[in-house]
């Protein structure tokens, strides 16, 4: 192990973080828009929950897959939603989505298989894939960011595509003919497709397609997802896995050996979230609609280029150096944004989240005129 996580580089975005925390403490006007959570509160319904069920002696050793009424909403939920197959036994409960994606990954593959990323996307897929011991191939995508060729890069020794829609850092949502060319794919050359869908909810255009409700995909997908993005419950660390029988038990057999089960009463939190009122989570995109139209069209008027987000809560801006940028704007004008290189090879581009006040919004675009100016 300790010769794999030598491969495993550094974040990009510790050296932005770390000076950032070093302005802030020296009293700078520092503005984050470089994470990427929420800044809404927990609604109340969910936390007054996770009290109830701590008051109600819920607080003992679960399952290790996760408290059967979750299990079962959350495999309702995805019949319902996202037309998935899914039974109770199809499901894991995960400490968090991102552990979902360490189980998958640590039960499918095997030293040497190769795992296609798309270029750019979360550096945590590569981390993982290097964590099983796995090599990760990075394809870039075409110019609209909505496809890619990945049929060119599948080899003998290819065993997963990883997919995620809508897209971090680009804010794309992908459209059904690119997700059922990803399918056919998959069907043809004896692949697993690991969909990351936790910004399922953030959508403003497009519609959200999962790919394991497409024929023949069922069995050779897993689709990860959370509370954490929808339901502003980063903390809370709770997530989930849905795939077939078989490879479920492969990741409860790691989860029962490491972590046993995620915390007790946070899953009634969970289960309360997908149970309850959703009008908080209508709410919530409608306030980061708000904060994406105004940011774009600020960025218009600067005539800055960037990725149209349709979904999630980021804006993908084209500055050139990226590295260079964001330390440069932190520096002159306190604002913290993630450099591209955080996200694969896209190093002239820089990720900007919008997952904050509106104020911040307004703030960011004023310093970002100036720095340019």
């Amino acid at each position: 192990m300790r010769e794999r996580l030598k491969l495993i580089k550094p974040s990009a975005t510790l050296r932005i973080s770390a000076l950032a925390k070093e302005l802030a403490k020296q009293g700078k006007p520092v503005i984050n828009m470089s994470a990427g959570e929420p800044d809404f509160k927990t609604p109340d319904h969910i936390v007054e929950s996770a009290i109830k069920a701590l008051k109600e002696g819920k607080h003992f050793y679960t399952p290790t897959k996760g408290i059967p009424e979750l299990l079962e909403a959350i495999a309702e939920k995805v019949n319902r939603e996202n037309g998935i197959p899914a039974k109770p036994e199809n499901v894991i409960v995960t400490a968090g989505a991102k552990y979902g994606i360490f189980l998958a990954m640590q039960a499918l593959l095997d030293e040497g298989d190769e795992v296609i990323l798309l270029d750019p996307a979360w550096v945590s897929y590569e981390a993982n894939v290097l964590m099983a011991n796995a090599r990760p191939v990075w394809v870039r995508h075409d110019e609209s960011f909505e496809d890619a060729p990945i049929e060119d890069y599948i080899t003998p020794k290819t065993k997963m595509i990883v997919v995620n829609t809508p897209n971090n850092p680009t804010g794309v949502v992908y459209p059904k003919s690119f997700l059922k060319k990803v399918a056919d794919l998959a069907i043809d050359h004896d692949l697993y497709v690991l969909s990351d869908e936790i910004y399922e909810k953030i959508i403003y255009e497009g519609k959200h397609y999962s790919i394991a409700s497409f024929d023949g995909m069922f069995e050779r997908t897993i689709t990860i997802n959370g509370f954490s993005k929808a339901y502003s419950m980063t903390g809370w660390r709770l997530g989930y896995a849905i795939a077939s029988e078989e490879i479920i038990r492969d990741m409860n057999k790691i989860q029962s050996h490491s972590i046993s089960h995620p915390t007790s009463f946070v899953q009634y939190a969970g289960l309360t979230a997908l149970k309850g009122d959703q009008s908080c989570v209508d709410r919530m995109v409608e306030a980061f609609r708000r904060r994406r139209d105004l940011i774009i069209n600020g960025l218009d008027d600067l005539g800055v280029e960037y990725v149209k987000p349709k979904g999630a809560f980021y804006v993908f801006m084209k500055v050139g150096n990226g590295t260079e940028f964001a330390e440069r704007f932190l520096r002159e004008e306190f604002v913290a944004v993630t450099p591209g290189e955080a996200f694969g090879s896209y190093k002239d581009y820089v990720r900007v989240s919008y997952a904050t006040s509106e104020r911040d919004v307004k703030e960011f675009l004023s310093r970002l005129k100036k720095y340019f100016s």
